[in-house]
């Protein structure tokens, strides 16, 4: 199955993006630090590359990301031209407030009650936007919900005298061409829950995680002996936890649901889900079929 994800207010909003990114001095793109490469969208790259403004990459996340990882992908998008990079967990105020001095950096022109300095923060929907936005308000101005495409409509936010912040709603674009992305942005909640399977989504990310964290795996769900292929991994957990249907069948579809909510609150560990050079080998695979 494909995964495909694009609600029509998302080309008004990309309508209104380019628009904003006309009159902002510096680019906010935040990522899910657990898959920065598949949270990256298209559009606003090309977008920023037509403005030529700089960019500010946000991890945010990090405190559910393998930092190791993490690290790997700091140093990858630091190495690309006008662009900085930082890992963060919008928890934590103090992370969050060093967005404005990196922002400053980037725009060192700007920043006085004569020349504000403009920001445009973006990203997919459900990364974090909401959070960071309040967090650098000191004050609770943008919505925040943990469904996918909260916010709907740009925004202005004076966050001081000297700094102006522009919301924009979190975007998808029309096509998702690699099918792993479109499974890894639904396990981790980007996706409209109508958009995927969730049994299909959880075999993806089990495969993923057996090999790329399989101790966690088999420590946390306390598999005995080599881990179970296919549908197999679901049923072990349904019976660990008692999900059970009418006929005493195996619930799998709770199962799958609830393993992905094992990732997605991070309990099974601090996980990643790809790395620079995997994500670059896979591009590569992708141009070749």
């Amino acid at each position: 199955m494909t995964i495909q994800w694009y609600p029509g207010h998302m080309t008004a909003a990309k309508k209104k993006a380019e628009e904003a990114m006309e009159i902002n001095d510096v680019i906010i793109e935040v990522l899910d630090a657990r898959i920065p490469g598949s949270s990256i969208n298209p559009m606003i790259e090309s977008i920023r590359l037509t403005r030529q403004r700089p960019h500010l990459k946000v991890l945010n996340k990090a405190d559910l990301a393998d930092s190791k990882i993490t690290e790997q992908w700091i140093k990858f998008f630091n190495s690309k031209p006008n662009t900085t990079a930082i890992s963060l967990s919008a928890k934590k105020i103090s992370e969050v407030k060093k967005i404005l001095s990196y922002s400053k950096k980037l725009a060192p022109h700007r920043c006085t009650s004569v020349k504000p300095l403009r920001m445009l923060i973006m990203g997919v929907p459900n990364v974090g936007k909401s959070t960071i936005i309040n967090v650098l308000k000191n004050k609770k101005i943008a919505k925040v919900g943990n469904i996918p495409a909260v916010t709907k409509t740009l925004q202005r936010i004076d966050i001081n005298n000297n700094i102006i912040l522009t919301d924009s709603p979190g975007m998808m674009w029309p096509k998702i061409t690699n099918d792993l992305d479109g499974f890894f942005l639904a396990a981790s909640h980007t996706i409209g829950i109508n958009a995927y399977d969730e049994i299909e989504t959880a075999l993806v990310l089990s495969e993923t995680l057996k090999t790329l964290y399989p101790k966690l795996i088999i420590d946390f769900y306390e598999f005995k002996d080599s881990l179970p292929a296919d549908e197999k991994f679901l049923e072990h957990i349904a019976k660990k936890r008692n999900f059970i249907i009418k006929g005493n069948k195996l619930n799998l579809l709770k199962a799958a649901v609830s393993f992905i909510n094992d990732y997605r609150n991070g309990v099974i560990g601090k996980i990643s889900l790809e790395t620079p050079s995997s994500r670059e080998l896979m591009l590569k695979n992708l141009l070749l079929k």
